[in-house]
């Protein structure tokens, strides 16, 4: 759901850069709550994931495909804050690098699809969360239901983006019939791949897993014939803080550069829901040209690589490298100055 450049206005879309910037600056303050030593390594590779996963584009009906926005997975594993940090650092990477997603139109996408799934998705599993069984299964369950709405959700936002401030004029009603249609089979891969993944990181690591805290029911205790809850004991100061996450950490990235290197070459290449929708109802008629169109690794191949297979796969690694480093190094300097602020603050007033 890559928004290019030309489909938004210019003032339209200087309001949605000026947006997106709040809300990354918001993410970054309330990363600083989320984030910890375990878990800051990790926000790295969860976009870096995302960012692979998004090169596998899975057909959906006739002519049209789908991929990964992202957004609920993000806010799942490492919380919704960062969530909102991970989903732009890959939107960016892609504009910059891969000349996918118009420049002009990064704020339009940050908030379409990193603010409004994060949001929507976030919520949805946390009233999900509430109300169903504290079990592995059911937050599973819950987080394939918030990754399923938000696709729609976001492509509901897109229309009403366009609805102000687009430069075509199209009948809208069509255009969100359209759009929320398809994208509605693109939320069921996207339910699917969120759920798989963060089944995965219960099965081994539920500490890491942000939306899955507390996930354990308190043990219960009789007492005069009716049930209590058991005092909380001590936690174990190793247990859960000292485990090592290399072992997940270099498994997350083995995964993520096979994706990207070895099957983005088996993707769908059919348009995806936007493109389908953009070209069936005519909102692409000023789209322009990238302005990284001459990128050496634009439409996600290597310059001067003639073998397409290889061209695809190392601009899939390189993508995967370049987003866990500019990723990690966001991450670690969140968590580094929350550090330091953290020591300089008296001792009686923390």
């Amino acid at each position: 759901m890559h928004v290019p450049d030309g489909f938004i206005n210019a003032p339209v879309s200087a309001v949605a850069g000026v947006a997106a910037a709040g809300a990354v600056a918001v993410g970054l303050r309330g990363a600083r709550k989320e984030l910890d030593e375990r878990t800051a390594p990790l926000a790295g590779l969860v976009a870096a994931f995302i960012f692979a996963v998004q090169m596998l584009n899975f057909p959906v009906a006739a002519g049209t495909s789908g991929h990964l926005l992202g957004g609920a997975l993000a806010a799942i594993l490492v919380g919704p804050y960062t969530g909102v940090l991970c989903i732009a650092v890959v939107l960016l990477m892609q504009g910059i690098l891969f000349a996918d997603g118009g420049l002009t139109a990064l704020g339009v996408n940050i908030t379409v699809m990193g603010v409004v799934t994060v949001v929507v998705s976030y919520a949805l599993f946390r009233a999900l969360t509430g109300v169903l069984p504290r079990t592995r299964r059911s937050t599973t369950a819950a987080a394939f239901l918030a990754a399923l709405v938000s696709v729609p959700a976001a492509a509901a936002a897109f229309t009403l983006v366009y609805a102000i401030g687009g430069t075509t004029d199209v009948p809208l009603g069509k255009v969100l019939t359209a759009m929320v249609g398809v994208h509605v089979l693109i939320g069921v891969g996207e339910a699917f791949i969120t759920a798989l993944t963060v089944g995965a990181v219960l099965a081994v690591r539920p500490d890491l897993v942000h939306g899955a805290r507390g996930l354990t029911a308190p043990l219960k205790l009789r007492v005069d014939g009716e049930l209590v809850d058991a005092p909380a004991a001590e936690p174990a100061p190793s247990a859960a803080r000292t485990r090592s996450t290399r072992p997940l950490r270099a498994a997350g990235l083995a995964l993520a550069v096979v994706l990207a290197g070895f099957l983005s070459f088996y993707a769908s290449a059919a348009p995806d829901g936007l493109e389908k929708v953009a070209t069936d109802q005519g909102i692409d008629k000023n789209a322009k040209e990238h302005g990284a169109a001459d990128s050496p690794l634009a439409d996600y191949g290597v310059e001067g690589v003639e073998n397409t297979r290889i061209s695809g796969g190392l601009a899939g690694v390189i993508g995967v490298g370049a987003t866990v480093v500019v990723g990690s190094g966001v991450f670690w300097a969140v968590r580094r100055r929350t550090r330091r602020e953290a020591d300089h603050t008296p001792q009686g007033t923390r």
